[in-house]
């Protein structure tokens, strides 16, 4: 099973970093990735079950939103090579309290099968931009 993880700290609370990152139909804040994203049918974006379309690229669905845990779980159904080769893509976002200075640390993971380092080059530099351009929205 292939896996990447990225992570960032953020100059703003959880919640306000949350409200965000939660709705699965808004991508407006990855500026330096994402060019479009498109809603698929009629479930809102923060309805397990919303689709989308990434840059014309990327089908995915979203699998799970908590506002408890401040997360969302999705797949990636079909996508470019390697991304799209890969088996079970799942993604992780989570947003986390940093209570000792009012501000968040932001994970993105991500498991599959097949392809394992392709998949891995392919998408970690992709995380590493979003979460720098979220970091960026809030400096």
């Amino acid at each position: 099973m292939g896996k990447t993880v990225q992570s960032t700290t953020v100059n703003a609370t959880a919640d306000k970093v949350w409200a965000t990152v939660r709705d699965f139909h808004d991508m407006s804040w990855a500026t330096s990735i994402v060019t479009e994203c498109k809603p698929v049918g009629d479930k809102r974006g923060d309805q397990v079950g919303a689709k989308r379309v990434l840059n014309d690229a990327f089908h995915e669905t979203l699998l799970e939103v908590s506002e408890i845990d401040h997360s969302i779980r999705y797949s990636i159904d079909n996508g470019p090579v390697p991304v799209g080769d890969a088996d079970e893509y799942i993604g992780l976002l989570r947003v986390f309290p940093v209570t000792d200075s009012n501000t968040s640390y932001v994970e993105w993971s991500s498991n599959w099968h097949g392809k394992d380092a392709e998949t891995a080059e392919f998408c970690s530099p992709l995380y590493v931009a979003m979460l720098s351009d979220l970091k960026k929205k809030f400096a």
